[in-house]
Parts: C-alpha cells; structure tokens; sequence
C-alpha cells in the first residue's frame, strides 16, 4: 500500500514574479542570496569564494533536479524490515535512470559543474552521469566590447540522446557563450536532448534576452537577476516588463554583478 502523501510530489521552488515567461526560475532564496552577497564582496578571496560557490551550487542543483527530473514510484525496505515486514517506503522519488550531462565551460564553470555531476551520481545511475568540458571565451572588438564567443577546445561525449543536459556557469552576462554551447549540443551531436537547463548565479536581462532569442526552449535557473543599470523607473517595475532593463556596461560585465569570479575562483592573477 502506498501512502498518498508521497504518492506524488508539487514541488517548485519559490521563485520571484516576473514577466520573463515560463522558462526562467528567478529562485527566492534569502539563504542563497546572503551567501551570494559575501561571494560578490571585494573583500572575499580563496578559499573562502571557492567554499561559498559550492555551497551555492548545491543549492541549486538540488533545485534543479528536484523540480525538472523526471521522477519515479519507489518501493524500498528499510533496516526495520527484520521485525515489520511492512517497513517498505513505497512513494516518489528522482528516477535513477535518468541520462544527464553537466558541462563544465571553463574557467568558471568548471568548479561548480563538478558540484553538480557529484550530487547527480548520488541521486541518478552513476553510469548514465557524464561530464563535458568547453573551453571558450569572450570573442571581443576594439572597444571592448562582446561580439561573440571564442572555442579554444571541447573534451565531449559522443551523444545526447534523450539526456539532461546542464550548463551550471556562475554568470550569465551577455548569453554569447550560452547561445554557442546550447546550439552545439542541439545540432552537432548524436541524438536529441530531452531538454536544456542552464544554472546561474546571476543573469542580466539583456542576457535572458539574446538566450532565448536563439533557443527559447532553454530553461534558465539563477539566484539573482542584476539589472543595476536601469532607469529608476524601470527598477520599481516587475522584472521583464520594460525593454529598457540593463544589467551590463558599455563593456559587458554585469552592474551590480560580481566581478572576475573565474579569476577569482582560480587565483588567475596568481
């Protein structure tokens, strides 16, 4: 017998309202956000930016995976089942032969894309877990200014069929490297996802924007949409109501934002 109370599972994630559509997971998270603000804090170097991204990317994926992964009814004994042959949990849980990848794009995501493909091994088939590997950067003109994203090398599996295919990259900014690397995972190999999930910790309008105007069908998770750069106006409106939201400056990097955290996460200067 099944007991209806985890016979199936409502869960969603709080999230703030905003006009952005049914894709993008503004995640209302006051933990999160005390913790993102030390990670944006001039003052927060290693180790203390390393601990408390992984924090954050726990959070996160568990979000993620409990809200979009499929699920599936488990029956399973505990140790009780000596005594009482009833003591079986018979209810909901994440389906273990879900097929995910995390990808990693270097330099920041590759940290948190680690977090993220730990916990996916303890919760889902470990054998139908895989991680890739983009490296990619900033493609920019004379002033400054983002034109595009750059490939210098990729380690990838051979398919995606049918998998759930994550992108965990701490900052979503202008979207360029997001529109490549969605669009390669879509069109250059074998099979088709069964969706497309990016993570953020913060994102800008302007990158939701040019993201899903290549792929709309992406799904977008972050803790904290910057737009610092807005008229007054525009920030006592709900997000994605004006066209005039900006989160980025005339050389894209993101206002408030956090500056560097790849460099920050690999001591770059070092």
């Amino acid at each position: 017998m099944v007991d209806t109370a985890y016979a199936e599972s409502r869960y969603r994630a709080a999230e703030i309202p905003h006009r952005y559509g049914p894709e993008v997971h503004l995640v209302d998270d006051p933990f999160a956000w005390t913790l993102l603000t030390r990670a944006c804090s001039p003052d927060t170097g290693q180790p203390d930016m390393g601990r408390l991204v992984r924090m954050l990317y726990e959070g996160l994926a568990r979000i993620v995976l409990a809200t979009e992964f499929p699920r599936a009814r488990v029956d399973v004994p505990t140790r009780m089942a000596v005594a009482h042959p009833e003591a079986v949990y018979r209810g909901t849980a994440l389906s273990r032969t879900t097929k995910a990848v995390t990808v990693g794009i270097a330099r920041a995501g590759t940290m948190p894309s680690q977090v993220v493909f730990d916990l996916m091994n303890e919760v889902l088939d470990p054998n139908l877990v895989r991680q890739d590997h983009l490296f990619m950067s900033r493609q920019t003109n004379a002033q400054g200014q983002v034109v595009g994203a750059t490939w210098h090398d990729a380690k990838i599996g051979r398919d995606v069929s049918d998998r759930y295919v994550l992108f965990p990259d701490p900052m979503g900014a202008t979207g360029s490297s997001m529109v490549s690397a969605a669009s390669f995972y879509k069109s250059s190999l074998e099979g088709k996802p069964a969706k497309l999930i990016a993570m953020h910790l913060i994102v800008t309008p302007e990158y939701i924007r040019r993201v899903h105007a290549d792929h709309p069908d992406l799904v977008i998770y972050a803790y904290r949409l910057d737009r610092g750069l807005s008229p007054p106006a525009v920030l006592r409106t709900e997000p994605g109501t004006s066209e005039e939201e900006r989160g980025l400056n005339e050389v894209q990097y993101i206002v408030p934002g956090a500056g560097g955290v790849g460099e920050i996460l690999n001591n770059a200067w070092v």
